[in-house]
Order: C-alpha cells, then structure tokens, then sequence
C-alpha cells in the first residue's frame, strides 16, 4: 500500500490443504505463484526472497497488465525495449529439465536414478511427475573408432537394425499417468568382441533392456531407476573369406561331378538302347 499497488497476498498451507494444493499442481515448498483474475499466470517467481526484489517483481506485472490492457483497447506502446522487459513473463512454462553426461561405473552390476531435489525447495511428493524420454543411453566408448558406433563398419552395418542392440532405449517415450509411480529399466549388458583391420579387435556393449512402471508409497519421492547387470556371456563377431584355392577346388569338385554324372548317365542309355543278340 505504500508504494501505491494494489496487489493482495495469501498463504495456503499445503499440509492442511492439500487437495488445493494438488489442484494448482504445487510441486514444491514454498512456491510463489501470481494470479490474474483468478487464473495462475506461469511462470512461477524464480528470483531471489528479499522484500526488494518482490516489490520489482511486482511493479514489473503491474506494468504487464498495464500493457495487454491497452493491446485490448488498441493502443502500442511506443518503447522499443517493451518487448525485452516483459518477455520474462511470456515464456512457456516447462518444468522438465534436460540431463546429459556420461558415467564411469565398473563392470559389475549397478544403477543409477534420478529424482525430483531442490536446494531450496522441498519436492511434494504427490506432485512428482517422472515422465521421460531417452534421447541416447548405451554403454562403451563414443570414439568414432570403438565403442556402440561401430555399427559405421562395413561388416556390422549389413546386420539388420532389429539385431543391433547398442542402443535399444533411444527415442523412446516412458509417459507416467499417475501420482506415485515411474519407470525402473533393467539392462542386461552384453560385451560384444569384434574383430577387424586384420585382427585389430575392439569391444562394444549390447543391451537387453526391460521396463516396467513401479508404483511407491505416497510418502515416497519416486525415483527413476537404471539398473545394469554386465553378462557373464559374451559374443565374438568375426569375418571370414574364402581363399583363391578354397575357390579353385570347389571347381574342380563340380568338373569333376559332372564329369562322373554324365558317365553314369551314358552307361545307363547304352545298356538300355544296346542291340541284343538274337
């Protein structure tokens, strides 16, 4: 009132209220959110929780609101630099993130998950939403002259694609419908020993992978889970040719057989066809 806004504030406690909460989709504590006419305007404050920086805050939506009434009523602002100041309100909202890396684990059974944390927030369980796409996960080294790219030489490319495992998790989509649930995926780890540029051998890592949706408690943060276990089995791919010689006596063989045929052939049609003796 100070300054002159007219802005209300409220509170709502989460723990006594929390079929409110889960109807505005209030996924972590403390949340600050901003309505407008009774609708939630996206996305929610991200900045710092000093009385400053909530009093510029405001006066920036203020001057938004300002703003759209005055597009409604036909009227553009002039200021070359309004697009700028209140584009921070205008962008989608997008609660995902985007995880990218690489691992270094041992060849022995393991895992790794992820989960919903915040330093400054603490995650509401019941709002945790796990759905996720993998992009891109397999196991080995991403030099172009080793690991799951060796599908790039040519005796590993004439394999048909539903036979190369590499990388059976890419593109695929793992939608979670419901609180309290996401997926875990279980990979077998195949080493496969492949031997080329004669006798260079390199290794790359096939994976049978199976997923399944778990369901937790509602007091538990679900989590997605990987879960690795390297084969005791493994599979050696090689190429192999035939000599010139190998190509020679096959040749010869079928000279030979034909050679042999025909005899037996012409026997036969002579002791049929033979004049007898009267």
């Amino acid at each position: 009132k100070a300054q002159g806004i007219n802005v209300g504030v409220g509170t709502v406690d989460c723990v006594a209220n929390p079929q409110m909460c889960k109807d505005q989709r209030i996924m972590a504590f403390p949340t600050l959110r901003w309505y407008e006419n009774g609708k939630a305007a996206t996305p929610d404050y991200r900045g710092d929780r000093t009385v400053d920086a909530l009093m510029e805050y405001v006066k920036k939506r203020g001057k938004n609101i300002e703003r759209k009434k005055q597009e409604e009523q036909g009227v553009t602002s002039k200021d070359k630099y309004a697009a700028n100041e209140f584009s921070e309100f205008e962008e989608e909202h997008h609660p995902g993130c985007l995880v990218a890396g690489h691992l270094m684990v041992n060849r022995v059974p393991g895992n790794f998950h992820m989960e919903a944390r915040s330093v400054n927030h603490e995650i509401n369980a019941a709002m945790t939403n796990l759905t996720h796409r993998v992009n891109d996960l397999s196991f080995g080294s991403t030099d172009p002259t080793s690991g799951h790219v060796l599908h790039m030489i040519n005796h590993f490319s004439n394999v048909p694609e539903k036979f190369k495992h590499t990388n059976p998790m890419k593109d695929k989509f793992y939608p979670t419908y419901d609180y309290h649930e996401a997926w875990h995926h279980h990979m077998k780890v195949v080493s496969t020993h492949i031997d080329y540029l004669f006798s260079r051998g390199t290794v790359l890592y096939q994976i049978l992978e199976n997923s399944q949706v778990v369901y937790y408690p509602e007091e538990s943060v679900p989590e997605i889970k990987f879960r690795f276990d390297m084969s005791p089995m493994s599979v050696n791919l090689t190429k192999e040719g035939r000599r010139w010689y190998e190509y020679l006596t096959s040749l010869l063989a079928i000279i030979g057989g034909t050679y042999t045929t025909l005899g037996l052939i012409n026997a036969t049609l002579l002791r049929i066809f033979k004049p007898k003796k009267i």
